[in-house]
């Protein structure tokens, strides 16, 4: 019988400050991460693109393209339409939760950053996030069993 090793969920940190992209990346290298970090909004779109993360925690206000608008472009894209959002900011209007909403955020975390806080909603996102794909690999199995010769 074969193992094989669980894969360690990719977060990419979009953070233009370096003191906050260290402290997040701190904050998650005590768990199974492998983390990367982004520094404006082009970057980020790219390594979403090519490393496909598992969980994109995403700054507001960066320089080249603003978090809104790189979170805008995810969900205009087919392939990376799905990536769950976190929005990380200091921004705490609630009209800046409303507009982060708005463009497809999954969720909204307010700086300064929390350790425990941000530990708790990137696992709850992890867990939601292997809900979907554990329904399509049930479901597979079913339609195999049921497809089956008897």
């Amino acid at each position: 019988m074969t193992t094989t090793a669980a894969k360690q969920p990719r977060i990419l940190i979009a953070e233009d400050n370096l003191q906050g992209a260290e402290l997040m990346e701190a904050y998650l290298s005590q768990s199974p991460f492998e983390v990367r970090t982004a520094s404006d909004g082009e970057s980020t779109l790219r390594l979403v693109r090519e490393w496909r993360p598992d969980i994109l925690l995403l700054d507001i206000m960066m320089p080249k393209l603003s978090g809104y608008e790189v979170c805008k472009r995810l969900r205009s894209d087919p392939a990376t339409r799905s990536t769950p959002v976190l929005m990380v900011t200091a921004l705490d209007q609630p009209s800046d939760v409303d507009r982060a909403v708005e463009v497809g955020a999954n969720d909204y975390l307010t700086k300064p950053i929390n350790k425990s806080e941000l530990l708790l909603r990137v696992n709850a996102m992890l867990v939601a996030c292997q809900k979907p794909d554990e329904l399509t690999a049930t479901l597979a199995y079913i339609e195999a069993v049921e497809t089956s010769p008897k």
